[in-house]
């Protein structure tokens, strides 16, 4: 197990959830990041863009972005995304 441990690689989840009403099921959407200062930075973007839209879109849409750490083997087609 240690060695296993040895070869992962701490990954960010940007995990949004969204809800709106009449619909069989909460939407979601998530990205990887390799920082979780980019995972944060793309949340906070996210989050700024909801705050943006007029009340009557949030009267009908209610979404939170969560940024998630998690253990991985190492990503070979994951590219920076610069956020």
């Amino acid at each position: 197990m240690k060695e296993l441990k040895k070869r992962m690689t701490k990954i960010f989840l940007l995990l949004m959830l969204m809800s709106m009403p009449n619909q069989p099921s909460v939407k979601y959407n998530a990205y990887i990041y390799f920082t979780e200062q980019e995972c944060l930075t793309a949340k906070k973007g996210y989050m700024e863009n909801y705050e943006n839209k007029n009340q009557a879109y949030k009267d009908r849409v209610i979404t939170n972005a969560y940024c998630i750490p998690f253990d991985s083997f190492p990503l070979t087609t994951m590219k920076s995304t610069g956020a």
